[in-house]
Parts: C-alpha cells; structure tokens; sequence
C-alpha cells in the first residue's frame, strides 16, 4: 500500500456520558470527570449493579427529540451528526451537486433487542409491529441519508468494537477514490440489556469504574453514545471555502481470526493493522505524538495491545479514554477519533483515568496526568471481537 493523499475533515460531532458535545467531553476529559454508575434506562436481576456510562435521556432529548420510528442508537448518530454539520458550517442546500455518503459503525444498533416484544409474543400475544418496523428502519447510516437528504453510498459496518474506525477509514477510501465529495462517517451505539448482561456473562466487566492499563484491572464498563466526522474532498473544500479541522493520514485493517472475542497473543492483526495505516500515512513512529489505545481495561487486551505498542512505537505516550466514556461498543473507534483530533487541536493529552498501579507484566504504564504535546499527528485503534483490527492516522496538518 502506498501513501495516500490526505483526507479533509471539516466538522466534527461527538456525545457520550462525558458531554453532549466534543466540547463538553474534552472539558470533562481534561478535568478528570467520570459518570460511572448503575444503568437507570434498564434492570437486571444480577445481584452487583455493574457500572456503564450512560446518556441521560433529559440529556439526549434536548439534542435528538424521542421519535418512535427510530431506535436510540439513530437519535445519537443523529445528534452527533447534527453537531458535525454545524461544526462544518453545512446545510441540507448545500449538498446540491455533490457526490455525498453515509458510513456508520455499530453493533447493538443492528440488532432488534427488544425483549418485551418476544415475551409477549411467546405467550401468545400480538404485540405492536412497530417494534419491527424501527428494526426495519432502523439501520443508522440510512436514518442520516434519510434525514439530510443523501443519495449517495449509505452503509452501516458491524465489524464489532472496530465498527466506528473501519466506517472513517471506508469513508476516507471514498473521497479518495472519487466515489464522493463528502462522507458523513463515524459511529453510534447504545446501551442495553442484553449486551449489558452478555459482558457480565463473559466475566469482563469490573464492577468499580474501569482501569484500563492498572495492574489490578479487571474488565470494562459499557457505555453509550456516537461520533461522526465530515470529510471532504478536495474539491468540496475548495467549492465551498471551508475550514479543514483535521485529516484522515492513513487506515489499516486486519484480523488474525485468532478467537471469537479474545486478541491474538502474538498481536499480529493490531501489528498488520498499525503498520498498513502508517504506511498509508506516509509517517513513521517518530512522528506521532501520542496513541488513543482501545485501553478496554480486560485482562487480555490491554495485554496484547501494550506488547504491540512497545515493539512498533516504543517511547510513544498513550492512553485509553474509556475510563470517561465506559466502552461504547461500535461507536468507540469514532468516539476516540474525534478526541484524538481534539486533543491534537488543544496540544494536550488528559490523564487516563482510572489508573494506579503500573503492571509489572505490561512493562509500560499512560499518561497519567494531562501532558502537552507539540507533534501534530496521532494515532487511534481499535481491537474487536472476532480477532479485528483497526487503526487511524490522524492529523491537523495535511502532509
């Protein structure tokens, strides 16, 4: 693969338990503020309450009203979106003339999780259809096309925890290849039960607040919310004059195919992944300023990413930003995307949260206190169940 031209971002939108915008999670970022506590929107009879990151929905309905017809993880694709056109300065006339796409990541949102339609259905009953319909209609990419009037490429990627990275990466794939003029890209996901009590099942979810990278670690919380960045081509910047906010540098995908939700110990999809993006980028380790690591705070893979880590960006300052937003599942990948391009913009990283105890095992430990930087490219990866990978080059200087 060789170095790609750079990718314009110009808008960016992010929600998620930090904040209702990019600009409230940064500030709680940079605080140290963390909303970790038992879910309300749902129950479940395990005796520990586990903590998530969860959205109020007082929080939700000032940004995207409740509307039946949609599922919750629409409504915070589209309150990120909404964010995201603002920031770009776009309005729906504006797309006249324009080849313009849609690409979303997800996981729960592709599911019909709805356990009080099969309950009542099993015992006979004939619950409301609507239910299905809002399955039916409900594939978030779609639901962003519908609402500003899109036609171009629309898909929604369910690639597991690395849904949101490998949409931004499809979208860059898109400007480059002429397929578009602008992408709406990034990713959504919500809370639930089922998934809510199916980590608890697998034995990761700790339940204190998450520690990603400590030595006593041991397990994530879940969390919710949406990401979505607007990239640009060439020529939409240029026909519309608009400010470029950051670039998408480079993209790497690949899976070991190692197990169904545990990483390769050897790390060889996260290292295929990693060096195909900074290929693509055209940048090396020396020239990244720091890594916004999928850090989920398990056992296994804050293991396997570290041993990655130190062999291919030695001395590189990292951190895991899920310790302020809990593990948002298919939206993660967008989430930390935005705050990498943040965090590049304020020349800061903010302390990973959560963190007490160096791992002995792991041999290296985060930032564990705000830290300036000067470079002005970063990284951000993802690692997900069924052995993917996937990594951003980003940066807020074009080359």
């Amino acid at each position: 693969m060789n170095r790609s031209a750079p990718v314009a971002i110009t808008g960016i939108g992010c929600l998620s338990a930090a904040g209702m915008s990019l600009g409230e999670n940064m500030a709680s970022l940079f605080s140290g503020r963390r909303r970790a506590a038992p879910p309300v929107r749902f129950s479940s009879s395990h005796p520990c309450p586990y903590p998530v990151f969860e959205i109020p929905e007082d929080a939700l309905s000032n940004n995207a009203p409740e509307n039946k017809s949609v599922s919750r993880t629409c409504r915070l694709g589209l309150a990120a979106a909404i964010e995201a056109m603002k920031d770009a300065g776009l309005e729906a006339g504006q797309f006249a003339g324009l080849k313009a796409g849609v690409c979303i990541g997800t996981t729960v949102g592709s599911a019909m999780n709805n356990e009080e339609f099969y309950r009542d259905y099993r015992s006979g009953m004939h619950p409301d259809m609507i239910t299905i319909e809002r399955f039916l209609q409900g594939n978030p990419a779609s639901v962003i096309a519908r609402e500003f009037g899109l036609t171009g490429p629309c898909q929604t990627v369910v690639n597991a925890c690395s849904s949101g990275t490998d949409a931004i990466g499809i979208g860059a794939s898109w400007i480059r290849s002429g397929m578009c003029d602008m992408v709406i890209a990034g990713g959504a996901d919500e809370l639930c039960r089922v998934t809510y009590n199916g980590f608890i099942s697998l034995m990761i979810t700790d339940d204190l607040p998450c520690r990603p990278f400590d030595r006593d670690r041991k397990g994530l919380n879940l969390g919710e919310g949406a990401a979505i960045l607007i990239l640009e081509s060439d020529r939409a910047v240029m026909k519309r004059k608009t400010h470029i906010r950051a670039f998408v540098l480079g993209y790497g995908s690949a899976c070991d195919g190692y197990h169904l939700t545990a990483p390769s110990p050897d790390g060889r999809g996260l290292t295929k992944a990693l060096a195909d993006a900074l290929k693509e980028s055209g940048k090396a380790a020396g020239d990244i300023a720091f890594i916004n690591t999928h850090g989920t705070a398990t056992k296994d893979n804050d293991r396997t990413e570290i041993k990655v880590l130190r062999e291919m960006l030695p001395h590189v300052p990292f951190v895991s930003t899920k310790g302020y937003t809990g593990h948002t599942l298919g939206a993660a990948g967008a989430i930390e995307a935005a705050f990498t391009i943040a965090c590049l913009e304020a020349g800061m990283i903010p302390a990973n949260a959560g963190f007490i105890l160096t791992d002995p095992e792991l041999g290296a430990a985060p930032v564990v206190e705000n830290t300036r930087i000067a470079k002005k490219t970063a990284l951000s990866d993802s690692l997900a169940f069924g052995g993917h990978n996937g990594a951003l080059v980003l940066g807020i200087e074009g080359v």
